[in-house]
């Protein structure tokens, strides 16, 4: 699964470009509050990036169908919870939080299917 170490990288590039730019360029334009939301996506996109990326390496070597599942959860958990957080911190449309719980739904499915599938991996 090559293209989950591609969209995993691609999601650690942004997040440090979108760090940088919540750090440079919207500090004293948002509030203390959206700021915090800002780097809270920052940093979960980031952390997540890494496991999309692990998860890719793994797949090239071991076949696990909770693994593709696992890889695909915490892409669409990055894109629903940092997405969400980003577009909201920005915008104020305090509807768009509402979206948020649903990527954390995706992260947390994602590690149990993670950690299911490397159990497996590291019992055979």
């Amino acid at each position: 699964m090559r293209i989950l170490v591609l969209i995993g990288t691609l999601y650690g590039f942004l997040s440090v470009a979108l760090g940088a730019f919540g750090a440079h360029l919207l500090e004293g334009k948002l509030s203390e509050n959206a700021l915090s939301m800002w780097e809270k996506a920052v940093h979960y996109q980031m952390f997540h990036a890494l496991i999309i990326i692990t998860t890719g390496l793994v797949l090239i070597k071991y076949e696990s169908s909770a693994l593709v599942f696992a890889g695909w959860a915490f892409v669409l958990g990055v894109l629903l919870f940092s997405g969400s957080l980003y577009t909201y911190a920005t915008t104020g449309v305090r509807m768009l939080a509402m979206i948020t719980p649903f990527g954390g739904v995706l992260f947390l499915i994602g590690w149990i299917l993670f950690g299911y599938a490397m159990m497996k991996v590291l019992s055979s």
